[in-house]
């Protein structure tokens, strides 16, 4: 019996792995945790509920343990981890949660934020001063109205110098902080006099973080450059403003005649498929809403009651009609990668590619083929909710051979590591400057190209107070398609 159908669903395509180091492999499972206060018999009702979940929809529910061999009065977050099918190398994204509507909205792209992303790495040869390094402030975020912006550097958190001892303790858990700001100065960071002040508030993210047109009428190139950081498709005000505001980026870069693309997906760990089919049908050459932009597998018990129900063709998704598509323009598109770029992003790459030539550029991916749902209990018990790997995507040629801690690996290997990180859109910043190379563009460097410290951050993309942004590939709309 189906009990999937039943179930109160969240659903979203993921975002990418937790990156801790430097290197694309030093990664570990983006798991959820607590302090747990949960009482004995509660625990074993919520344990229960879980395995009848994970027995139900999960994609590997045929490895799962018998539920008689384990132990239902452990924590859910314990108990949780002994269902996941090989933590470390398969399933790295399946997890548990004592507050659901936090994690619901952080999906969303709603969370009390200070509104910084940035790496740490140290400045001094004994590793123990640290700073870190602005690669984006979120629009319309405390940092962002307090002036901070991409490319400042952090060296004091409440007048204290980050260490390698302190930095968690000053980065962590705070609702208000005072910033100084570093500078390069020779070959060394130095402390300034500048000094921010910033406090946690609510901020829904807008993922359209930047875009421009480029235009060298000489080499008969109109760039087109989008910085993209999740797939959102609007706010609780207008579910629809963020994907809308999408279509206008390329009704711009279609009235300006953009025949190169550069998308910039360094920061963006995943969100939703809705949102992912978008984009692709923004950018796809020769496509139509009749063409694959994606297939999923399911478990065996999913894959048939998909069929069933909607014909043999149910699990594959085409893209969707947009009149601001400038693939017309295109015979190939420029993506900016990273360690942290994930999920929904990666699918929107793989989808591309039996379309047109994909070149990426930057860090391994994180490697995240699978997609899940945020499962509530229907019965509103508890707060308890799992986030369900339940199958994997495919493009159209059948194409899905990225999903390790591998990643997919860039035509073009680059890292980020040049700080300051110089400003979106800059003909000099790291990666933008080599999708220029590869496409002709000759850069012609200007003074501050000398003025820059090549770094090895020991962490990556973290945002505010350590936290990462999670690796989420969301689907929505199966209630919908379940007539529920």
């Amino acid at each position: 019996m189906l009990y999937f159908k039943k179930l109160s669903l969240l659903y979203a395509l993921s975002f990418a792995v937790l990156v801790v180091g430097c290197k694309q492999k030093d990664v570990e499972p983006d798991v959820l945790t607590a302090v747990d206060t949960t009482s004995v018999a509660d625990k074993q009702a919520v344990n229960a509920w879980l395995y009848e979940v994970m027995d139900d929809a999960y994609f590997w529910y045929k490895n799962l343990p018998a539920e008689s061999s384990l132990d239902a009065s452990q924590s859910p977050y314990d108990y949780f981890e002994k269902l996941v099918y090989q933590r470390e190398t398969v399933d790295r994204f399946s997890a548990v949660t004592d507050d659901i509507d936090a994690l619901q909205n952080e999906f969303n792209g709603v969370s009390k934020i200070f509104g910084i992303s940035y790496s740490l790495s140290y400045i001094d040869d004994g590793k123990s001063n640290i700073a870190a390094f602005l690669n984006y402030v979120v629009k319309g975020s405390p940092a962002a109205a307090a002036g901070l912006k991409r490319g400042d550097i952090i060296l004091k958190v409440n007048g204290t110098q980050l260490t390698e001892a302190n930095y968690i303790a000053l980065l962590s858990n705070n609702e208000s902080v005072t910033v100084t700001l570093g500078a390069l100065q020779d070959t060394k960071i130095v402390a300034t006099n500048t000094t921010y002040s910033i406090t946690k508030a609510e901020v829904s993210e807008d993922p359209v973080a930047f875009s421009t047109v480029i235009s060298k009428p000489a080499l008969g190139k109109t760039i087109g450059y989008l910085v993209y950081t999740q797939f959102v498709p609007g706010s609780a005000a207008d579910e629809n403003k963020y994907d809308n505001e999408l279509r206008q980026v390329f009704a711009d870069f279609k009235a300006k005649g953009v025949n190169e693309l550069v998308l910039d997906l360094r920061l963006n760990s995943g969100g939703y498929i809705s949102s992912a089919n978008t984009l692709a049908s923004l950018i796809g050459k020769n496509i139509s809403a009749s063409k694959i932009f994606y297939k999923e597998q399911w478990n065996d018990k999913y894959i048939a009651y998909w069929q069933k129900a909607n014909g043999a063709n149910a699990l594959n998704y085409t893209f969707q009609a947009e009149s601001n598509n400038i693939g017309s323009n295109l015979n190939r598109v420029f993506v900016l990668t990273s360690n942290g770029t994930a999920s929904a992003s990666e699918l929107v790459i793989n989808g591309l590619k039996p379309y047109m030539d994909v070149i990426t550029i930057g860090e391994h991916t994180a490697g995240k083929n699978l997609f899940g749902s945020l499962v509530s209990d229907d019965k509103e018990r508890w707060k308890w909710g799992a986030y369900v790997m339940l199958g994997q995507t495919a493009n159209a040629n059948d194409q899905s051979d990225y999903g390790t801690v591998d990643g997919m690996t860039p035509n073009y290997l680059v890292e980020d590591a040049k700080v300051p990180y110089a400003p979106f859109g800059d003909e000099n910043e790291t990666l933008f400057h080599k999708a220029l190379e590869v496409m002709g563009v000759p850069v012609v460097a200007n003074g501050r190209v000398a003025a820059v410290k090549t770094v090895q951050p020991f962490r990556k993309l973290l945002r505010d107070n350590l936290s990462p942004r999670k690796n989420l590939m969301i689907k929505d709309g199966v209630n919908k398609a379940l007539n529920l």
